[in-house]
């Protein structure tokens, strides 16, 4: 295990151990305790009292956050022609259809998201062993299978996010940059864990958020009173 640096000590000594912060103590904080050198992505960790493995206890869903995710989302539109203006006049980085499904098939995968339309998912389907394990594929419950091609790429771009719980019964995002006002990631990480309040599933019994950390790219993780997510 690689020693801790001067700063990396400093930082760790900011945090009092076995203390649950307030959701807008934690989002001051996180700030103080980065160390990089770069704009490191501010994330969020809830473990949820589910059980992943039934079907009714799966935890999905999208949530548009206030401020963004302070990241360039790399969207490809795969569109037929009469819809390829309208992707490209929201912002798509890549419009098309055969051309870039053969690209994909070839190994290509430099995007971040893919927007597609109901009628095309019978040619996208073979694509899911390259799409599926990356969190590609698209999905009407994500809003990216639509005939709405411009708005959801707008969407996305603007901040709209898509998440789902892991077999370990933990939902991990990003939202925001240390960069971003404590403000802006308090309102993004209290949009996000909102959402993810009002998605509990009718069969998850007894405590359902077991417990929120927010941490930002190497730092430690802030320990995170659930209650104060619904504080002004």
């Amino acid at each position: 295990m690689s020693k801790l640096t001067k700063n990396q000590k400093l930082a760790l000594g900011k945090i009092e151990a076995g203390k649950a912060y307030t959701l807008k103590e934690a989002s001051d904080l996180v700030k103080e305790i980065t160390t990089t050198k770069f704009d490191a992505s501010v994330d969020v960790d809830v473990r949820l009292g589910v059980d992943p493995r039934k079907a009714n206890q799966m935890v999905r869903g999208v949530v548009s956050l206030p401020h963004g995710t302070g990241k360039q989302v790399r969207v490809l539109a795969l569109c037929t022609p009469d819809k390829e203006a309208e992707a490209s006049a929201a912002g798509a980085d890549y419009v098309g259809l055969d051309e870039y499904i053969n690209k994909i098939k070839g190994g290509w995968t430099d995007i971040d998201v893919i927007i597609t339309m109901p009628s095309i998912m019978g040619k996208i389907g073979a694509l899911g062993r390259i799409l599926g394990p990356r969190g590609l594929m698209p999905n009407p419950k994500s809003g990216t299978v639509t005939n709405e091609i411009g708005n959801a790429v707008k969407e996305v771009k603007q901040g709209k996010i898509d998440f789902k719980v892991d077999k370990s019964g933990i939902v991990h995002t990003s939202v925001g940059k240390v960069s971003f006002t404590p403000e802006q990631i308090r309102d993004n990480a209290k949009e996000f864990i909102s959402t993810l309040i009002k998605l509990k599933p009718t069969a998850a019994k007894g405590a359902y958020i077991k417990s929120i950390y927010l941490s930002s790219t190497m730092s430690a993780g802030i320990k995170i009173d659930p209650k104060s997510v619904e504080e002004n």
